[in-house]
């Protein structure tokens, strides 16, 4: 294809992901007002300990419900229409790769895609006991009210922090494929893979909430390993692969 072709052809592609995002946001729409409710169920549990009007959702602004409705129909419909919008992307760069390169890329997808929602589901089932935990500090005589964009704000960055680092161990094994890095050397860097999983799950969740700290850490460093053995089991496939082909094997992981 010419220049002008591949233009066009991103162009049409773009247009059907906009169009896909759209029909997904006024979907989302509908679903804003029970993801809410969800959203509230950990306030609802911290009145239930504490008092009915300890604790309550704040709309500060004139135009803050339909701002959050906003930012919510634009994250759910991203979601809802991300299997049109990502096969417009893979559909568009396919071309271009080879057959090994399109067999990573969706062995790839298909691990990161779970571990992602995996991470998402973790989030928002610690998500609760973290905001019930750091309410416990306030004052008996104090009220607890939360801004309602501040607050889905901590919850949507929460999920994606969470998630994301759930994906990590996919981005390990795409660098032990590519020879950047080795099983090997994972296991070796096992001390500091732990320190890094524990300081994440401290920062990622309140120091006062030890449960949701050690099970975030812990959920880490098992994905860590396990990248770690899916890495040598790689690792060793290669080294048969250059000792059948007549070459060094202890050369490549040099």
């Amino acid at each position: 294809m010419s220049l002008g072709e591949h233009l066009r052809e991103a162009r049409r592609r773009l247009i059907i992901a906009v169009i896909a995002l759209v029909v997904g946001m006024v979907i989302a729409a509908i679903l804003t007002e029970p993801v809410l409710k969800l959203m509230a169920w950990p306030i609802n549990e911290i009145n239930a300990l504490r008092g009915k009007d300890f604790a309550a959702l704040m709309f500060t602004k004139i135009s803050s419900g339909f701002n959050l409705r906003l930012r919510m129909s634009l994250a759910i419909g991203l979601l809802l229409s991300a299997p049109i919008w990502l096969w417009q992307i893979w559909a568009f760069i396919v071309p271009g790769l080879t057959k090994k390169e399109i067999k990573y890329t969706v062995g790839f997808v298909l691990a990161a895609i779970p571990l992602f929602f995996a991470g998402g589901a973790v989030a928002i089932w610690v998500a609760p006991h973290v905001i019930e935990v750091m309410s416990g500090f306030v004052p008996g005589i104090g009220k607890n009210f939360l801004d309602a964009e501040y607050y889905y704000d901590f919850i949507l960055k929460f999920i994606l922090v969470i998630g994301i680092s759930f994906v990590l161990p996919v981005f390990m094994v795409a660098l032990n494929l590519a020879g950047v890095i080795t099983g090997r050397g994972l296991l070796k860097g096992w001390r500091i893979a732990v320190l890094v999983a524990s300081v994440f799950a401290a920062i990622a969740t309140p120091a006062a909430d030890i449960g949701s700290m050690f099970l975030v850490g812990g959920i880490l460093i098992v994905l860590y390993f396990a990248a770690a053995g899916v890495s040598l089991l790689f690792d060793r496939r290669k080294r048969k692969k250059r000792i059948a082909d007549g070459l060094d094997p202890d050369a490549a992981a040099a």
